[in-house]
């Protein structure tokens, strides 16, 4: 694939989309393409996680071990959390099919971040948000238990 065409596959990843085209050219072009077997694994749980995943073809099946297992395919961001703090993976991910992804480092998100402030700032928006609507969810979800 080209450059071109990995930043239009960044461009549809909803959280990766909030950091505008010069970042998103800077992240394809100091990414890595991986390609991946049936049965291959992309990461497994309790592994260090010093990055994020693109999905460019195929499918990844994702098993946190315990009780959520997804299928994602093309345009989905595995590991999205990696990208910002260091941590140990959750969960395992395997190759269903013959597939590709993107490889983010999570130092070449930071570099990126730290060249475009609005972009970090988006970003940061972006996460708060969410966090604060998981932090109803929750709220909600207790209060239906608890009745």
């Amino acid at each position: 694939m080209s450059i071109e065409d990995d930043v239009a596959l960044l461009e549809r990843v909803p959280t990766l989309r909030l950091l505008g085209s010069s970042s998103l050219r800077m992240l394809a072009i100091g990414s890595e393409q991986r390609n991946f077997e049936r049965g291959d694994y992309l990461f497994q749980a309790g592994e260090e996680a010093d990055s994020g995943f693109i999905v460019q073809r195929g499918a990844f099946r994702i098993d946190d071990g315990v009780a959520a297992e997804i299928t994602v395919g093309p345009g989905t961001l595995i590991g999205e959390l990696a990208l910002v703090v260091a941590m140990r993976r959750p969960s395992t991910a395997v190759a269903l099919e013959r597939s590709s992804a993107i490889r983010i480092a999570r130092s070449l998100f930071q570099r990126v971040l730290e060249s475009d402030p609005a972009a970090a700032h988006r970003l940061r928006d972006e996460f708060a948000t969410r966090t604060s609507q998981l932090a109803s969810d929750i709220l909600m979800a207790g209060a239906k238990l608890s009745t």
